[in-house]
């Protein structure tokens, strides 16, 4: 703070001793200690107080400079869903228009020959295309056996029964 060595601060106090005298000298020794910690202490608080308000300026940067960041992301984020969603429908509508052409083709042959069955490989495919959807065949239809759950149940619970009466026989 002050370049204030040794030999000038035994100066300033043969000076005090010469001026004030002796009894004056010790109290005014603690009158200038006490004034000297007040300034420092003043100083630190200066100090601190300027650390804290860049501390919370750079914070306010680093937040600001965050929520940026997040904005950017969200709308990279939305954009992405936006592209992602419009490909699906794209892919969809394409499932569609070809499970509709080969339909129509397989109408066009099935025409002349009324006792032909569709083919296998038609209904599979739409099947692992979800063409084949509950609404068709209800919501107990077990769409990789044929059958419905309660047929089969029912069958279930009948060959239980039976087995219990054969058990109670022997």
């Amino acid at each position: 703070m002050f370049d204030i060595g040794f030999g000038e601060i035994f100066l300033i106090a043969i000076v005090a001793l010469l001026v004030l005298g002796p009894e004056r000298l010790p109290k005014a020794a603690r009158f200038a200690g006490l004034w000297v910690r007040r300034a420092r202490a003043q100083w630190y608080s200066v100090k601190a107080e300027l650390e804290n308000e860049l501390a919370d300026e750079e914070l306010r940067r680093s937040l600001q400079q965050t929520r940026a960041d997040l904005a950017e992301a969200r709308n990279s984020l939305a954009q992405g869903a936006t592209a992602l969603q419009q490909q699906f429908e794209d892919a969809r509508a394409d499932v569609r228009n070809a499970l509709r052409s080969e339909a129509g083709n397989d109408a066009a042959a099935d025409q002349g020959d009324d006792d032909h069955e569709p083919p296998l490989s038609s209904v599979t495919d739409a099947r692992a295309q979800g063409e084949l959807s509950l609404e068709e065949h209800g919501p107990d239809h077990d769409a990789t056996h044929g059958i419905d759950r309660h047929d089969a149940d029912a069958a279930h619970a009948t060959t239980q029964s039976a087995g219990s009466a054969s058990d109670a026989r022997r």
